[in-house]
């Protein structure tokens, strides 16, 4: 902003900024300046002070705002069943928190993804936004707290350190779904290029090195069934997900809390979520442990890691067009070079690579957090969090692109892949039975010198007649098929 020497604006007048209007908020630190139509409050602003880290917000993940939004709703439903919680500010509660479940007021969760205290921030963010709209419902003005309460009533029977670690799971279930939707599209994908591709004969390879003779069709099927067993795996995670602490309060001991509650909230907490919840056996345990969080993550990373191998697979099968392999082509995509004309790269495979190691680099995290805790809490639930559900989005967006953008319209160079069988000596292999090893040693060396068919090797040596050699090589006993 440009000031003349007194110190006064010299800019045009109507760029000058609109001063915010404030109401005055107060915790046990002091009192601070909120904007008037926030919904959020001072243990918010507080934490936008502390944590101007990650630049995104916790409504980057939508999931994480709509599982503490259902756990609220649980809690209020849940206290005033047991008669801990006036009825009508219940309802109030239950209203605002299911305004959110629909996808409203998303913008009011505004503390970064990263933030110290266990997620104390997360929690009070969400106490202070259902606080205030409640208010709102009720008919009086923001931060007027003696009517409805962040956390003598939002917050009621409820800790930070089972309500978030209950959200985290929660978010990371209902994110799971639309990944095991993208797995089992590009799964199907696959084996639809499976079913195209059968018929098609190319050379094996085994280290790198020609090996035997198999189908186009069978090595897609084989991206395809590895594909569908990380979709076993990562549905067998749900029950990790599903079993909460909910109702431990601080360390599991449930202080402050109906001794029913916990039960009464689990309870509701299914209802609400459409999710088989159970509570955790040792509340001690499950408040200070994160080998859940741990446990999903591996997996997560199991199936990425996998994708990112057949994605290596595909770059090296598409590989040339002149000099590689040239097995296959995948679409184009974009120019591929600022200086060398023509040339278009696997940019699909290579942005799902990328992922991977993400993902990969993010397991690290996770484990080092889950390794972190101490005594009756771990600290470091906010890092797994913003971790867990990155790495899950990212994991379904590159499932989505490599479908598309990729695996759909894959096609496969016939000709060529005919000519490398011809030429291939691991031909020779399958007529070991019948020629037995030594012969075919030596033709396998006169068709790599010479480069001729192999078939035609044989006939001229007068070990097989062109009705039996041929016979032998077609392309159903070549891959095991007949």
């Amino acid at each position: 902003m440009p000031l003349d020497s007194s110190g006064n604006f010299m800019g045009n007048p109507q760029t000058m900024p609109i001063p915010i209007q404030t109401r005055i908020e107060t915790d046990s630190l002091g009192s601070v300046n909120v904007p008037m139509d926030a919904l959020w409050g001072v243990h918010t602003a507080r934490a936008l002070e502390n944590f101007p880290i990650a630049r995104r917000p916790i409504s980057v993940f939508p999931e994480l705002i709509t599982a503490y939004a259902c756990v609220k709703q649980a809690c209020a439903r849940a206290n005033a069943e047991l008669g801990d919680l006036d009825p009508a500010l219940a309802k109030v509660i239950d209203q605002v928190c299911q305004e959110i479940i629909d996808g409203k007021l998303h913008e009011q969760f505004v503390v970064g993804v990263m933030q110290g205290g266990a997620g104390t921030s997360t929690n009070m963010n969400v106490n202070e936004v259902i606080a205030n709209r409640g208010l709102e419902i009720l008919g009086h003005k923001f931060g007027q707290y003696e009517h409805l309460h962040p956390i003598d009533d939002v917050n009621r029977s409820q800790s930070t350190n089972d309500t978030y670690p209950t959200s985290v799971k929660l978010a990371l279930a209902f994110a799971l779904q639309p990944l095991l939707e993208q797995l089992e599209l590009l799964r199907d994908a696959f084996a639809a290029k499976a079913v195209e591709f059968m018929h098609i004969l190319k050379v094996g390879r085994t280290q790198l090195q020609d090996a035997v003779p198999m189908t186009l069709g069978q090595e897609f099927h084989g991206f395809s069934t590895t594909l569908g067993e990380d979709i076993d795996r990562l549905r067998e995670t749900i029950w990790m997900l599903c079993e909460v602490n909910l109702g431990a309060t601080a360390i599991g001991t449930g202080i402050t809390a109906n001794p029913k509650f916990a039960g009464l909230a689990v309870k509701h907490l299914g209802e609400i979520t459409k999710l088989k919840i159970t509570s955790a056996p040792d509340l001690i345990e499950a408040t200070s442990d994160a080998g859940g969080f741990m446990s999903f993550s591996s997996t997560l990373k199991r199936s990425a890691i996998k994708l990112s191998k057949i994605c290596n697979d595909l770059r090296l099968l598409s590989s040339g067009p002149q000099a590689g392999l040239g097995e296959i082509n995948l679409p184009a995509r974009q120019a591929g070079s600022s200086i060398m004309p023509g040339k278009v790269n696997p940019v699909i495979p290579e942005v799902v690579n990328q992922v991977a190691f993400v993902i990969a680099g993010t397991d690290v995290t996770v484990t080092m957090a889950a390794e972190g805790g101490q005594l009756q809490l771990n600290a470091f639930e906010p890092v797994i969090a913003y971790s867990l559900l990155t790495s899950i989005t990212w994991l379904s967006q590159a499932c989505m692109t490599l479908r598309v953008n990729c695996v759909d319209g894959i096609t496969a160079n016939v000709e060529k892949l005919e000519s490398m069988v011809a030429t291939s000596v691991g031909v020779i292999t399958a007529l070991i039975p019948i020629i037995g090893y030594q012969e075919a040693a030596k033709l396998a060396k006169d068709a790599l010198h010479t480069g001729r068919p192999v078939a035609d090797l044989v006939v001229e040596a007068g070990l097989m007649t062109r009705e039996a050699v041929l016979a032998e090589l077609q392309p159903a006993k070549l891959a095991g098929d007949a």
